[in-house]
């Protein structure tokens, strides 16, 4: 992928450039179909339960407070598959953890209604987040081997795509059954099988990870300070999003069509801003924009504080899905442009891990939050650590410099939905970015910390 600076050239060229970036595109589309698709299934039976289980849990007469827990316990197992799940594919392969994996989470998909208790539903939740991990790095791996160097930016943007469009198909099934029987389980437990078949059926074995010697947290918090603490803020703004919403809309008595629209805005919002703030990403000061739309971010969660209606609600939603799930590939952006080439790699876990301490927290702390506040806490909540990112990013620019603009790396789409695979293959794109600019003659991305 080419470097910003690059990017500034005539403007015939930058034409030919995108026309080229969307052929590529296409050639990815054609070449992964079969393992895209089968990755929307599941993020449709991963989105599918993840809203329902909000519905259900109130109808079971679980709180608010222990609700928060159980959607924390996706996250604790996300994070521990991401920890686990390489050591397993080194022991026994890939398909073997695919196939194990997925059997599980389609046997768990089918136990939530059947046995209703939150101590239980919370010991479900870190098996299948554990699970889901473990088959993201599965499958991001192999997506990751079929691409190319010069389509690695592309396969990850259409990706992104894919899992975005997972989530908001998944919230119009959620319409189409009664949250108090067993259908909108037994939904996504098919959805989640059927998506093994396109996998399987494309995906070719792929070499043994590499064990890496991992960045230690004060080495990475020294490279770049904002994007280690943005990471755990944005770790508890995306699993409240993701895990808490429905039960926002449950507490707030709005209907299961509501909440069904009220959830697919905040990934539709996602979808149509994830791109354009890339673009104006590699233009810009990137810890500036960072700040700004935490700003924005901030003051939209609040707006339903302070004015009351459904169309409110739908609007917040859109904005605040649009504005802070891109600030998790901007971040990552940003403590680039303070690495070496070289380690950008080992980077990746110390980033993945200190998201996900934050994600296992938001729940929580959400919950926290309701019980306190009534459901407005859920909006109080993201509003609250989007002031603190500001704070922080804020005080930040008083302490360094930025890299110039035309040193900043170019942007690479990501979703905080993804597991620590996705974020590798971000880092190679970087890391021969890096390279490449380097061997240019071009200055090179690591700064003074």
């Amino acid at each position: 992928m080419s470097r910003a600076g690059a990017l500034g050239g005539a403007p015939a060229h930058r034409r030919v450039e995108y026309l080229t970036g969307i052929f590529a595109m296409l050639q990815v589309l054609g070449a992964s179909w079969a393992l895209l698709l089968g990755m929307m299934l599941l993020q449709v039976g991963n989105g599918v339960q993840g809203t329902i289980l909000g519905i259900r849990g109130a109808l079971e007469g679980f709180s608010t407070w222990q609700m928060s827990l159980i959607m924390s316990g996706y996250f604790a197992g996300f994070l521990g598959g991401s920890l686990i799940a390489p050591r397993l594919i080194r022991r026994v392969g890939h398909l073997r953890v695919f196939a194990a994996l997925g059997s599980l989470i389609s046997a768990v998909l089918i136990l939530y209604p059947s046995l209703a208790d939150p101590w239980i539903w919370l010991a479900l939740r870190v098996a299948i987040g554990f699970c889901f991990s473990g088959v993201y790095v599965t499958a991001e791996s192999w997506l990751n081997n079929s691409a190319s160097n010069d389509t690695r930016g592309q396969t990850l943007s259409l990706y992104v795509i894919v899992q975005l469009l997972g989530i908001i198909a998944a919230q119009g099934l959620v319409v189409l059954g009664d949250p108090s029987g067993f259908i909108l389980f037994v939904i996504p437990s098919v959805l989640v099988s059927v998506a093994f078949a396109p996998i399987l059926l494309s995906a070719s074995p792929t070499p043994a990870f590499d064990a890496g010697t991992p960045m230690s947290f004060a080495r990475l918090y020294r490279a770049s300070p904002l994007g280690f603490v943005g990471m755990f803020l944005l770790g508890g703004a995306f699993s409240a999003l993701f895990g808490m919403a429905a039960v926002f809309g449950t507490e707030a008595g709005l209907s299961i069509g509501k909440i069904s629209a009220f959830v697919s805005m905040i990934f539709i919002g996602a979808l149509a801003l994830q791109f354009p703030i890339g673009w104006i990403s590699d233009r810009v000061d990137r810890r500036l924009l960072i700040v700004a739309i935490a700003v924005l971010g901030a003051l939209v969660a609040l707006t339903p504080l302070l004015v009351a209606g459904f169309g409110v609600l739908l609007v917040a939603a859109f904005l605040v899905g649009g504005l802070t799930n891109p600030l998790y590939a901007l971040l990552v952006a940003h403590a680039n442009d303070y690495l070496a080439p070289e380690d950008m790699a080992a980077a990746s876990s110390g980033l993945v891990f200190v998201n996900g301490l934050g994600a296992i927290a938001g729940p929580m702390l959400t919950g926290w939050a309701m019980q306190a506040l009534g459901p407005e806490g859920f909006f109080a909540y993201i509003a609250a650590l989007l002031a603190v990112l500001v704070a922080y990013g804020t005080w930040r620019a008083t302490r360094r410099a930025s890299p110039d603009v035309e040193d900043q790396g170019s942007f690479v789409t990501l979703s905080p939905a993804a597991s620590a695979g996705a974020l590798d293959m971000a880092q190679e794109v970087y890391a021969q970015a890096g390279e490449a600019a380097q061997q240019e003659g071009e200055e090179s991305p690591i700064k003074p910390a």
